[in-house]
């Protein structure tokens, strides 16, 4: 296949199995994986020859190590150094002392086992970390566990690269070559980092001062691979050299811009990485030995759950929150297979190990999300004591608002629900807040703050802070998700009970408005109001006036306000999805709408609505279905990209 039909098909074949694996709600890096094993020399033999792509995916590893090297931040680390290098450390060690006690008993290389255990050790940073921010965890105390050792995991990708090359080496030359390659690795880092955080502030500040994105991008091409250059060089890999540059970067105040310039990069790169890894999978082999991936799988998910459940259990953990941290860390994660590809080569271990290896990792992130969803059902039925901590919980709840009625129940006690229960302490109204954060809520609390430690979506914890005697609920934090649980919940307790939603933007207004919220504030265009209203004031419109209009907008709901036109540069701003924007049509003569009314051409079933017509430099706001298209009238269209579309063709063509 010509190289151009192959890169063609390539990347069809990407886009399709990405969005497939993305409306499964499955992380896309399985879709890589599959699109790999598809046009690999295993399976069709579309691309024989790997070489190529394996070295241009390299790349992909180099920006992964250079994300991780952002992350890296030593007053996080400090903070966390007990989950970290307690928990973490001990999770990693003890995980690659049974591989290679397990590898010694088949009769494999303990060098083989060791560098084995550090690939099956590693759990998936990016899909824990977004399933735990989608379900509100991160501050849960499984969830600080599942983050600290994540953290050491992605710190100890570091030495294992250093470690698994040097395991190629005679036992009497071994240990020599180990030692000369941390002394180099030691020097490396201490002349870089030493010179480094000297020279790299001000020169960003120098690339900064030209206002030119694309130097921006350049210059952190030139540092990212001019740094892992100057490792290879040393003898070292390439991704010790971009972890480096990432940490130089994290000390500056250009961090974030880097991270979000470096994203698409590393994202593609990633993803043909992934392809290369699922090249290797060779299915003919796979299912020879199938009852091995099976065992390895069980054995796999098994022996992790076990290791880092009895870890947190002598950290202090409750059993419960031990069995959760378990669950979430059992599968496994992407650096398993960057660790996996240099183990292949140095050939560490035999190609069909390494093969049922691949197999088990890969189903193993194909089961995460999955775990992670049926975690808590798994918690209560098999954590006797998780019934009765869950119990004096909500006795505690239950106790501490017995005496509150008609009081006003805060869903999130961050710093949006802290102004907000100051604000009715004020007026002498009676609250409780739930909150997930056990410090902010042992703190809050010892300060007299009406305070309790719940999950605010859970049927149980609104029931025992007396939403059946509430006069109001308010959601302080903009997740939709949670949101449509609480008011579900809500409308089952008491249907005449009041839920106040806060939301992000516009996009949200009409999914919360019909689960039953009784308001939903978006605080883009809330932002936007009052930002309109003392521009007002100052400009000499009374008071009255303002308020007036704004009672006005707020009691459509925002309608004159929704949707705006996207602009021909994407910016944080644009919306995204399905989210609703404006768009102006001009009609010409002859355009079939030209003569027909709103209402006759039926825009409303195809999701647009008519928001304005200008005609002769006048401006109609919120036209009547019965209004006439005129030649040459702008009409101000409101909805999403497709519908918008379809009432494009309407209005023109018919």
């Amino acid at each position: 296949m010509h190289s151009l039909q192959f890169l063609l098909f390539l990347l069809l074949a990407v886009v399709l199995v990405v969005i497939f694996f993305r409306r499964l709600g499955l992380p896309p890096i399985l879709g890589y994986l599959v699109v790999g094993v598809v046009v690999g020399p295993h399976a069709f033999s579309i691309m024989k020859d790997v070489r190529g792509a394996e070295h241009l995916a390299e790349f992909g590893v180099v920006f992964l190590m250079f994300s991780i090297g952002l992350e890296f931040s030593l007053p996080k680390l400090y903070a966390m150094k007990r989950l970290v290098f307690g928990l973490g450390m001990a999770q990693v060690l003890l995980t690659m002392a049974v591989a290679a006690a397990l590898a010694l008993g088949l009769g494999l290389s303990w060098q083989g086992g060791v560098a084995l255990g550090g690939a099956v050790a590693m759990s998936s940073t990016a899909v824990l970390s977004k399933l735990l921010a989608e379900r509100m965890e991160l501050e849960s105390p499984h969830g600080r566990e599942v983050l600290g050792v994540l953290l050491f995991q992605d710190l100890a990708v570091v030495p294992l690269l250093i470690l698994i090359p040097a395991f190629t080496q005679p036992p009497s030359a071994m240990a020599l070559e180990l030692a000369w390659a941390l002394l180099k690795a030691a020097g490396v880092l201490t002349v870089v980092l030493f010179l480094g955080q000297k020279l790299v502030r001000p020169w960003f500040f120098i690339v900064a001062r030209g206002k030119s994105a694309e130097l921006f991008i350049l210059n952190i091409l030139l540092i990212t691979l001019g740094l892992a250059h100057i490792t290879e060089m040393a003898g070292l890999s390439l991704a010790l050299g971009a972890f480096v540059a990432g940490m130089l970067i994290s000390e500056t105040e250009y961090r974030y811009q880097v991270e979000e310039d470096i994203k698409p990069f590393r994202d593609v790169l990633m993803g043909l990485f992934f392809i290369t890894v699922g090249m290797l999978l060779d299915l003919h082999e796979v299912l020879r030995a199938l009852p091995w991936v099976a065992a390895g799988l069980v054995a796999l998910l098994a022996a992790k759950f076990g290791i880092v459940a009895l870890l947190s259990r002598a950290f202090g953990a409750t059993p419960g929150n031990a069995m959760r941290s378990g669950l979430w860390l059992c599968a496994g994660g992407e650096f398993g297979f960057v660790l996996l590809t240099d183990i292949a080569d140095a050939h560490l271990l035999p190609a069909r190990v390494l093969q049922v290896t691949l197999s088990v990792l890969v189903l193993s992130l194909l089961l995460a999300p999955l775990i992670v969803q049926f975690s808590e059902k798994i918690v209560l039925r098999f954590a006797r004591s998780e019934w009765m901590l869950r119990s004096m919980a909500l006795t505690r709840m239950a106790a501490q608002t017995m005496a509150t009625e008609k009081h006003a129940i805060i869903c999130g006690f961050g710093r949006s629900g802290q102004y907000l229960a100051r604000y009715l302490a004020q007026e002498g109204v009676s609250y409780v807040a739930l909150d997930l954060d056990p410090e902010r809520v042992q703190e809050a609390a010892a300060a007299g703050e009406n305070v309790v430690y719940g999950d605010a979506s859970q049927r149980e914890n609104l029931m025992a802070v007396g939403a059946a005697r509430a006069s109001v609920i308010i959601v302080s934090f903009a997740n939709v998700a949670m949101a449509e649980k609480i008011l579900f919940h809500a409308r089952e307790i008491k249907a005449d009970l009041p839920v106040i939603v806060r939301a992000a933007d516009e996009g949200s207004l009409e999914v919360l408005s019909r689960a039953g919220a009784a308001e939903v504030v978006a605080e883009s265009l809330e932002a936007s109001l009052m930002l309109g209203s003392h521009a007002l004031v100052l400009l000499g419109v009374p008071m009255k006036r303002v308020l007036r209009r704004l009672r006005a907008i707020r009691a459509k709901r925002y309608k004159l306000l929704r949707g705006f036109f996207k602009g021909g540069l994407r910016g944080e701003e644009e919306p995204e999805g399905q989210e609703s924007r404006l768009h102006s049509i001009v009609l010409p003569e002859g355009a079939y709408g030209v003569g027909k009314s709103i209402g006759e051409l039926a825009l409303a079933p195809l999701g647009v609505e008519v928001s304005a017509i200008r005609r002769r430099d006048i401006r109609a706001m919120e036209p009547l279905p019965e209004t006439r298209f005129l030649a040459g009238d702008v009409v101000v269209l409101l909805g999403t990209d497709e519908a918008l579309d379809g009432a494009e063709r309407r209005l023109l063509k018919g």
